[in-house]
């Protein structure tokens, strides 16, 4: 009877050559693809998810993309085994995408999860203490195996009942990819633009932007955090932040990414980016954000000006003057 495994696949290196390995031994590989508004692998393409869905093509493998949600942002936010530098909770990231394979698992039939995690490769959840963490704590103890650096550990249940053969998979291990280059040479894996992936949490210029939604939100929003990636961002009440384009391809972003009973606002005398008013409003703070806006147009200091607000459809107007210097919009900025 043909075997059946659930793949994380990233799109990345590792993870690719650990779905080709399993499937140069007949093992039937369906992939699970993960999407988050902290990835920060997009280069030229629409980021891992994109690649993700190219590889399981190719290989012809079915996928799923399942997003991570509301639940995941509480992860961030108190994450049991700690942060890393940044906001990156990587050991309890781990966990909650193995406990979602392994529901998939038994959901769809599967006998075994595998991941292209590699020993040592990663400083804070791929060392052998926290693999074996979150082997256990996901609940795939003997059901995870890792074909890059299976022969680093115990033989897992596929191994042990000859669903895998053990000698067919690998032992790599450290921050080096020569191996997986060489590998991928070997199993002619072409095309692989994100070989090591990229997380926004792990970005210390983000930490500030990403505490900040965190410190100033009632009800955690998806949304809040994909915007943290757009344009320019500025704290101007406990519920109120000012999101700035940088360009028209921003601007346009913005504006789909405003809600109900937020506004977008506008200088009318000359060009002008989109200023994004994301949560709470008042006539007090719509002005505030008008005086920022105004920095980043060619209005004169302390001339008078006339904003455009957009809100729930309608349009208004209201006078303002451009009377913030840049030393009191950079206090504001995040």
């Amino acid at each position: 009877m043909q075997r059946k495994a659930i793949a994380l696949l990233s799109g990345g290196l590792d993870s690719t050559l650990a779905v080709k390995v399993l499937l140069e031994q007949g093992i039937a590989v369906e992939a699970l693809n993960f999407t988050s508004p902290f990835c920060t692998c997009t280069g030229k393409n629409a980021g891992c998810k994109s690649e993700a869905v190219r590889v399981a093509e190719e290989f012809k493998i079915p996928i799923k993309v399942m997003h991570k949600g509301a639940d995941y942002l509480e992860i961030i936010r108190n994450p049991k085994h700690g942060h890393g530098k940044g906001m990156n909770p990587c050991i309890d990231c781990r966990i909650y995408l193995l406990k979602k394979a392994k529901e998939y698992m038994e959901e769809s039939g599967a006998d075994f999860v595998i991941t292209g995690e590699v020993l040592g490769q990663r400083p804070m959840s791929q060392r052998r203490d926290t693999l074996r963490i979150i082997e256990r704590e996901s609940g795939l103890e003997g059901l995870l195996l890792r074909p890059l650096s299976a022969k680093h550990f115990n033989p897992t249940i596929p191994e042990q009942q000859g669903w895998v053969d053990r000698e067919k998979l690998l032992s790599i291990s450290g921050r080096s990819r020569k191996e997986q280059f060489e590998l991928a040479e070997e199993l002619d894996v072409k095309n692989y633009p994100c070989p090591a992936g990229g997380c926004l949490l792990t970005e210390l210029s983000f930490v500030g932007k990403i505490r900040d939604v965190f410190d100033h939100s009632d009800q955690l929003n998806l949304r809040d955090f994909r915007m943290l990636k757009l344009g320019r961002h500025f704290r101007i009440g406990r519920r109120t932040k000012v999101v700035m384009g940088r360009n028209e391809a921003e601007n346009e972003l913005l504006e789909r990414a405003i809600q109900a009973g937020e506004a977008a606002l506008r200088w009318k005398d000359g060009k002008s980016p989109l200023a994004a008013v994301m949560g709470e409003s008042s006539p007090e703070l719509l002005e505030r954000a008008a005086q920022i806006l105004l920095r980043y147009t060619k209005a004169e200091p302390g001339a008078a000006a006339t904003i455009a607000v957009t809100c729930d459809g309608a349009e208004t107007e209201f006078g303002t003057t451009n009377a913030l210097d840049e030393a009191a919009v950079e206090a504001l900025r995040l």
